[in-house]
């Protein structure tokens, strides 16, 4: 099975019922339910194993995070302002800046480059966040 995120760590399985499309869904304490699959995939996000780590844990991964970002919109400001819009796929925005001292020097793509590690950066610390949330609940 694949395990999920939402407010808490799952795993589920594609699964049918009376011929409708859904989720076989699993909690830590065992309880089994079935969910359609429009309500799962709004409120769980699946869960990839992060390769660069030396175990199974739950954890965030550098394709998780590059899934996350829906769409990114990159302009020009001035001589030497790069602003990049990142829109996630739960509709939250992420907007960064990058400029440089001289015009001579200033590069749309390099600029754009320097904003989306940023972004990338900052949802990786939210869907860490949501991991969390997911694994340990929200009070000690």
């Amino acid at each position: 099975m694949v395990r999920y995120i939402g407010t808490k760590l799952i795993e589920a399985i594609p699964a049918q019922k009376d011929g409708e499309d859904g989720y076989k869904v699993v909690y830590p304490d065992g309880y089994i339910s079935w969910s359609p699959a429009d309500v799962f995939e709004r409120a769980y996000l699946p869960l990839s194993i992060n390769t660069c780590l030396n175990t199974d844990k739950p954890s965030i991964g550098r394709e998780m995070v590059d899934d996350f970002i829906a769409h990114t919109e990159v302009q020009t400001l001035g001589d030497k302002t790069t602003v990049v819009r990142a829109v996630l796929r739960n509709g939250f925005e992420l907007v960064e800046s990058s400029s440089c001292v001289s015009k001579e020097n200033y590069s749309e793509e390099l600029g754009a480059q320097i904003c989306m590690k940023k972004i990338k950066d900052k949802v990786w610390f939210l869907l860490g966040f949501l991991l969390q949330t997911a694994v340990h609940g929200v009070k000690e």
